[in-house]
């Protein structure tokens, strides 16, 4: 159809009705008039409708349009809404990490942000929400925000975390717990910035619990252990008054119980909370009608933060409640590094000891056993020594209790065994003109019990060709006074075969002279502790002696010589003491007035000399 103007014509003016519409062409008029060129994007609806709280936000971040879901969560109306900022509608400017990834966002340099928040309602209670801020299509030059309520999701992660991280019986923080704020106490932002930047905790164990829980029941076991953790928090809470905060009370399982204290002010501090918690401990406890005792022992350990570990915390207080358990029960005790230096190196020498048998890091010392009435060479002790590659040279004390318990002494003892007599037979014929000397060599009772030790002596006097009169075995009187049975028929058989057998340290336990009349016993050496007690040679020395110990060595000595036996006495130190014992009978001395301990070849020197002279085998 051909266009034409319907005003304007030389027809005449148009009617006045007309004059205000809008100038159509012929074609406007046949076909339907046309919608808006840009047709409403799909999205529209479903955010109107959508459950979900969400608002559009052009690229600087103000919210173009919010759905009525949104309003809700927040309390408003969508209207009230636009224009807002909408990084303050849900706090993304609270952290810089998460501002800067929002504004990446914004700026089509990220694809998504994520994030949850805690939101303040009008009405005054709390939410939290999981923020999640993504790009709308390019066309539309802006983000989707959307909100979503997981306060219920939070509630129940918050009970199922609160279950899982505190005890049930106690409902004290457990282990987990526990050392979770440990951990976050010993990272380093939390003591560079403020506080004392020292940590300290109480390590706390029941005495005794076991046997309450054993004979009374689980049921009973329970509730006292629910009622100590309420004493122990009411020591915490009277213990935080008057300090920035109140320390932390946990069960670390079965009846072990943990105070941790951050930020504590030094070792007073936590003496005064451990002395509180076993006052605490030790009143009476009524439970189910029945009313019981307990105690506990506590292992106290403070410390600076920095340079520490969780691990190394925790070691050191079952170390240090260990010592209190040892120490007597019913007391705490405080770390002490050197105390737990000694220990380290006791696991650490234990741990070893087997292996240096076979290094051959073992040697020998011998000290002189002299004569009193003529001050000749009659013996020799040997003395083992450890050449550790770390710890230098050990002296017995430091090795043979380990050795003992381990029954690493069953080698190591038939490893001296060997040795002594091997060098004693090595003098004899290196001295051929001179009475032979004996040596004489330590036993344990485990050596009896847990080898052959008829059958090694026998073997190793057979090897080395030592005559079994120049060997002689010291066992220690608590041991020979207990013997019977196997240990008893060992002494007998080495006795007879020749062999001589000494008491060690005679005096020093509850000596039954009767059964000694009985055993094949040649030898008592007198403790040195009663030698210590005799005649010194300054007046001021002689003052502080004890008279009773003459009295009482010069009676053993009188009693051992009315059963056959001859006696040595330990450490002799001055020329007064020698003197003295000469004078009541003793036959044999030993000790520093003679000489030290020395290697085999100072001997070999001592047996050219007629006689052994005060301090001449000293080196």
């Amino acid at each position: 159809m051909r266009e034409r103007a319907v005003s304007g014509t030389s027809e005449g003016p148009a009617p006045a009705a007309d004059l205000d519409r809008p100038i159509v062409t012929e074609s406007e008029i046949d076909t339907p008039p046309r919608t808006d060129p840009r047709p409403q994007p799909p999205y529209r609806s479903v955010f109107t409708a959508a459950p979900l709280a969400m608002a559009v936000v052009d690229r600087e971040g103000l919210v173009v349009s919010a759905n009525d879901s949104l309003a809700a969560l927040l309390g408003g109306s969508p209207d009230s809404l636009a224009g807002s900022v909408a990084a303050d509608l849900v706090d993304l400017g609270s952290d810089a990490r998460t501002w800067h990834a929002y504004r990446e966002v914004l700026r089509g340099r990220q694809s998504r942000l994520r994030c949850t928040r805690r939101l303040k309602h009008p009405d005054g209670h709390s939410l939290w929400v999981q923020v999640t801020v993504a790009p709308l299509p390019a066309e539309d030059r802006g983000v989707l925000l959307s909100v979503a309520d997981i306060s219920a999701r939070r509630e129940l992660q918050a009970r199922l975390r609160h279950l899982q991280m505190h005890d049930p019986v106690t409902r004290l923080p457990n282990r987990t717990l526990f050392f979770e704020r440990l951990s976050a106490a010993l990272e380093a932002e939390a003591y560079e910035q403020s506080g004392t930047g020292r940590i300290g905790l109480c390590y706390l164990d029941l005495d005794g619990f076991k046997a309450i829980n054993d004979t009374l029941g689980h049921r009973v076991g329970d509730r006292l252990l629910a009622a100590v953790a309420e004493r122990l928090t009411r020591c915490a809470e009277e213990a935080g008054h008057s300090r920035p905060s109140i320390p932390l009370v946990a069960r670390l399982g079965g009846d072990e119980f943990a105070l941790l204290v951050e930020d504590s002010t030094g070792t007073e501090q936590l003496a005064e909370l451990a002395e509180a918690a076993l006052r605490a401990i030790q009143d009476p406890f009524d439970i189910l009608g029945q009313r019981l005792s307990v105690s506990a022992s506590i292992g106290v350990v403070e410390r600076h933060a920095a340079g520490t570990s969780p691990t190394a915390l925790m070691q050191a207080a079952d170390t240090t409640l260990y010592w209190a358990k040892a120490d007597g029960k019913a007391r705490w005790t405080l770390f002490d590094p050197e105390r737990n230096a000694h220990r380290m190196t006791r696991q650490a020498l234990a741990s070893t000891l087997r292996p240096a048998i076979d290094r051959g890091e073992f040697q020998l010392e011998y000290q002189p056993l002299v004569g009193m009435e003529d001050d000749r060479l009659h013996g020799v002790e040997a003395l083992v020594r450890w050449n550790h590659p770390q710890f230098g040279v050990l002296t017995p004390n430091r090795f043979i209790g380990l050795a003992e318990e381990d029954g690493s002494i069953v080698p190591l003892g038939r490893w001296v065994l060997r040795t002594a007599c091997r060098q004693a037979r090595r003098w004899q014929l290196d001295h051929p003109d001179g009475p032979p000397i004996f040596v004489s060599v330590n036993v344990a009772v485990r050596q009896v019990w847990d080898s052959d030790l008829v059958a090694d002596v026998a073997e190793t006097l057979a090897e080395t060709g030592l005559a079994p009169h120049l060997l002689q075995l010291e066992l220690t009187e608590s041991a020979v006074m207990g013997s019977a049975g196997r240990p008893l028929q060992a002494l007998k058989a080495l006795s007879e075969m020749g062999v001589r057998i000494a008491i060690d340290d005679f005096g020093t336990g509850y000596s039954n002279l009767a059964y000694l009349s009985r055993l094949p016993v040649s030898v008592l050496k007198l403790d040195g502790s009663f030698v210590r007690g005799f005649q010194y040679d300054d007046r001021e020395a002689a003052a502080r002696a004890n008279p009773a110990d003459e009295v009482v060595v010069e009676a053993m000595i009188q009693l051992a010589h009315r059963l056959g036996l001859t006696v040595t006495a330990e450490c002799v130190e001055t020329s007064a003491q020698a003197t003295r014992l000469r004078s009541i009978g003793c036959d044999t001395g030993q000790g520093w007035l003679y000489s030290r301990p020395v290697p085999p070849d100072r001997i070999s020197e001592l047996l050219g000399t007629p006689g052994v002279q005060a301090g001449v085998g000293n080196p």
